[in-house]
């Protein structure tokens, strides 16, 4: 455990030795505010709640995350510190999960710093903080299965503009294959056991009940099944590169 401390410490610290973590926190503060007052409408709507807040994180994710996930693995290569790394008495599967834990943290504490929308939806009304708080939790969750497959992007390859665009499409994919155009062009041909199963790997299926406060346990481990498979996947790469 304090193996896997060291190494969350020391890469949390060095999103904030650069620009990178404040610049990511602006951009997504500011993001979610456009969104959410102009485009979502949240005066305009009459209804104290979160949701036009909530239904823009996945795309928010789907720009972003990438973007703070391609050094996690990406900047260790190309500056040839993970040799230094590997050589240091730490397993590689703590070294994966401490990387992944504090870029993690860095996407919790965006969502933290979001606080001011709830108090003003908390000024205008008499929102159920309940659910919103639900809607956080299950937003934090969906970040970390993002987050887990820029990962393992980023271990893939040394250059990071590749690995952005790597996680880029993997992360579409598991976005739009629960959208209405996606499973239209399914309709036609395909059962419906096939449409609900291309549906249920959609991170827009599992998180629009989060989105009301609905925290299911189906969807609580569909999330954490991500993380878990594609932190794995990127450590059989970071074994092999070790190897080679």
């Amino acid at each position: 455990m304090s193996n896997i401390y060291f190494v969350f410490k020391r890469e949390f610290a060095s999103f904030f030795a650069s620009p990178v973590a404040y610049v990511f926190i602006g951009i997504f503060l500011v993001l979610s505010a456009v969104f959410t007052f102009f485009v979502g409408g949240l005066y305009e709507r009459g209804q104290a709640d979160l949701l036009p807040f909530f239904n823009f994180h996945p795309w928010l994710y789907l720009f972003l995350v990438p973007a703070i996930a391609m050094r996690v693995w990406s900047e260790e290569r190309k500056s040839g510190s993970i040799e230094l790394l590997m050589t240091l008495p730490i397993r590689p599967w703590q070294i994966t999960l401490a990387k992944y834990l504090a870029a993690w943290f860095v996407l919790g504490l965006c969502l933290v710093l979001t606080f001011p929308v709830w108090l003003s939806v908390n000024y205008l009304g008499q929102p159920d903080n309940g659910i919103i708080l639900a809607a956080y939790i299950g937003s934090w969750l969906m970040s970390g299965a993002f987050l887990a497959i820029g990962v393992c992007m980023s271990a893939l390859t040394k250059n990071q503009v590749v690995a952005f665009i790597l996680s880029l499409v993997a992360c579409f994919v598991f976005v739009v294959s629960g959208s209405n155009i996606v499973l239209d062009a399914f309709t036609s041909w395909a059962p419906t056991m096939v449409i609900d199963t291309v549906a249920s790997f959609s991170f827009l299926t599992h998180f629009e009940a989060m989105a009301k406060g609905v925290i299911a346990l189906n969807n609580v481990v569909y999330f954490l099944l991500v993380s878990v498979s594609w932190l794995f996947a990127s450590l059989v790469v970071i074994e092999q590169k070790k190897a080679d």
